[in-house]
């Protein structure tokens, strides 16, 4: 809770104490039960045993939040042979159990990393469409409450490698699945707005936009969030 008061080199090592202890093999039953304690409390896997959050976006692609071990085994049953995970770190109980299901499962697990509240990085965009093309479907995407991340790459996924329009792809951004764009995350909703006004109004592809003007610090220091949504988000519903 008090992390963002600590000096950035703290904050650093703690981050990499928490990635040294998770980003390895589970250890006995021991380690299993410290993996599914960090993962129901730390990580508020707890609230996803009861919602997943998970939605059709194609008839090959869904979206969800993180799933639990019997969770992944429903998804493997539906047919999914890969699993998307956008979120970055590797720094829960949630990763080390899903990487050990999914190796089991002979479930291909694949990361493409994105932020919720920062303005999306140029050639994470642009590497999209190339990703998209190398995985086995059907897919799942998935981030820790599948509302803002998830969101945000389904509609990407929908724009270049679909070639659907912005507005359908942009209702996947949405308060049905738990998105808020008067937070800090409501910069996502932004990064489509600024391409609708600055490519989409005169032409440009939504790729060579991105390639040849979209300014992602512009966006950043343009961008003015709502306090009381960013508070109930970040403080209060606790987002990641």
């Amino acid at each position: 809770m008090f992390n963002r008061f600590l000096k950035p080199e703290i904050r650093y090592a703690r981050r990499m104490a928490r990635i040294a202890r998770w980003d390895r093999p589970v250890e006995g039953l021991p380690g299993r039960l410290r993996a599914w304690a960090n993962m129901l409390l730390v990580d508020h896997g707890v609230f996803r045993l009861f919602y997943l959050n998970k939605h059709r976006v194609t008839d090959r692609l869904w979206r969800s939040a993180q799933p639990a071990p019997h969770q992944i085994a429903a998804l493997k049953g539906e047919g999914v042979r890969t699993i998307i995970n956008l979120r970055g770190g590797r720094e829960h109980g949630s990763w080390q159990l899903q990487k050990e299901t999914c190796e089991r499962l002979g479930i291909h697990l694949e990361e493409f990393i994105v932020r919720s509240r920062g303005a999306p990085d140029r050639q994470t965009l642009l590497s999209a469409k190339a990703f998209f093309d190398k995985i086995e479907y059907p897919a799942v995407l998935h981030c820790k409450s599948g509302a803002d991340r998830a969101g945000f790459v389904a509609a990407l996924y929908l724009v270049v490698f679909e070639g659907r329009s912005i507005d359908e792809a942009q209702r996947q951004l949405s308060v049905r699945f738990g998105h808020f764009r008067f937070s800090k995350t409501g910069i996502l909703d932004e990064f489509f707005d600024l391409y609708r006004r600055e490519g989409e109004a005169k032409g440009i592809p939504f790729l060579t936009w991105i390639e040849t003007q979209y300014d992602a610090e512009a966006l950043e220091r343009n961008f003015r969030p709502s306090f009381w949504s960013s508070l109930l988000i970040d403080r209060i519903i606790r987002r990641e």
